[in-house]
């Protein structure tokens, strides 16, 4: 548990880290005098990158191990804040982020398989949505401690202090962190990958991840749950509390902190639940959707601003889609041996950053074409989440009959292996 702790801190900081910008987005604004569509772009960006390098993440892990590869995620994502709080111009800032962006993707994939490693498999959803959970403990820390931090000390010194902890997250990896316990030889990680074999093997781990329905289930999953709080929290719901709704930024902030309580509470029921009843997977996951569809209809249609407890009940459901997204892992893990475990959490991942990487873009691009008009920009919302359930039905049955195909295979084989 030790050790898994060190790992997942790794992944608390870069959420941290990867989250600033969602208090910071008016800040942003006025510091580089940009408009919507170019404030979007930070958040675009970072997450582009995050959504790029998840499958190259993902064989680096199964070939190099964790350890190596959070060493480099937290060496980037550090040098990352740091560079953002420094930048002069608004072309600085987004090589700054886009950096962050490539050293937050090798956390919660190594993070994933430190915790396949350390823990039994029965287990693996709860130490899933615990990772989840914790990284969700770093959002809370950006909206309460660096909003204030801002707003006190200012642009430099806040995003200046907040990188320190990227330094002190990484001595402590570098000291402590193991990629499993010792003597267990059987999950050993793999040698480094000879240059004859390195293109072959790259086709074959992604071609074999993709072939099984359990990892495009997980992908989809993924895609169409996390977006929706992913935005809220990352970037937009500050300015759509303010400027949309009429909310302080006191207010506001404490709207953003109760989706990330929210979303930790859930992520423990989510993580309980999936581990005693296999079966509500889908189910969780389908409720959360249409539960987030049907809250923000009724915001987006209510005239005028939205009254208190419907902006309430709005944070309370985007609570649910962290947690929600990571059932995408509980489809994707048993569908693959331990080898794919890495390139298939990698595939599984890109779904959920892709959908929040879109809806970014649209909801900036529509803000600007309509004034600043946030009803016509958030149903954007409801594009991408019909697109996701469309393949989530199609899938679920394939995914279902494929993984009790392996387990009956697995069971036939251990009862044939000699003592």
């Amino acid at each position: 548990m030790a050790i898994w702790s060190v790992g997942v801190s790794v992944y608390f900081v870069a959420v941290i880290f990867r989250t600033s910008l969602g208090v910071a987005g008016l800040d942003a604004a006025d510091r580089f005098q940009v408009n919507a569509s170019a404030l979007s772009t930070f958040s675009i960006l970072q997450l582009l990158v995050y959504a790029g390098m998840q499958i190259p993440v993902g064989l680096m892990v199964d070939r190099l191990g964790t350890k190596r590869v959070l060493t480099i995620g937290a060496v980037l994502f550090t040098l990352g804040q740091l560079g953002f709080a420094l930048s002069p111009s608004y072309g600085m800032a987004l090589a700054s982020r886009a950096l962050l962006g490539c050293g937050d993707a090798m956390t919660f994939i190594s993070v994933l398989r430190l915790g396949n490693r350390w823990f039994p498999a029965r287990r693996g959803p709860l130490v899933a949505q615990l990772a989840g959970l914790i990284g969700m403990g770093g959002n809370l820390v950006s909206t309460l401690v660096l909003a204030r931090l801002l707003h006190g000390v200012g642009w430099t010194a806040a995003f200046v202090g907040s990188s320190a902890a990227g330094v002190v997250v990484l001595v402590l990896m570098l000291l402590f962190l193991k990629d499993q316990p010792e003597g267990d030889g059987a999950h050993a990680p793999a040698p480094t990958p000879k240059p004859a074999r390195g293109t072959g093997y790259v086709r074959k781990q992604i071609a074999e991840s993709w072939r099984e329905p359990g990892t495009r289930l997980g992908l989809w999953v993924h895609f169409t749950t996390q977006f929706p709080m992913m935005v809220f929290t990352l970037l937009w719901g500050m300015p759509f509390l303010v400027e949309a709704q009429g909310l302080s930024r006191t207010t506001a902030g404490e709207l953003l902190t109760l989706t990330v309580l929210s979303s930790m509470t859930i992520g423990l029921v989510y993580g309980q639940i999936i581990a005693r009843h296999h079966q509500a997977r889908t189910p969780l996951a389908l409720g959360s959707i249409g539960a987030t569809a049907l809250v923000w209809a009724a915001v987006l249609v209510h005239p005028g601003e939205a009254p208190m407890w419907l902006l309430v009940a709005l944070c309370l459901v985007l609570g649910t889609c962290g947690p929600a997204s990571m059932i995408g892992f509980d489809f994707s893990r048993p569908a693959n041996p331990p080898e794919r475990q890495g390139t298939a959490s990698g595939l599984t991942n890109m779904g959920g950053f892709i959908a929040s990487m879109t809806t970014l873009l649209a909801v900036g691009v529509l803000l600007d074409a309509t004034g600043d008009n946030y009803r016509i920009a958030f149903c954007s919302i409801f594009v991408l989440e019909a697109l996701g359930v469309t393949q989530i039905v199609r899938l679920r049955h394939r995914a279902v009959r494929r993984e009790r195909e392996r387990l009956v295979a697995s069971r036939v084989e251990a009862v044939h292996v000699p003592a």
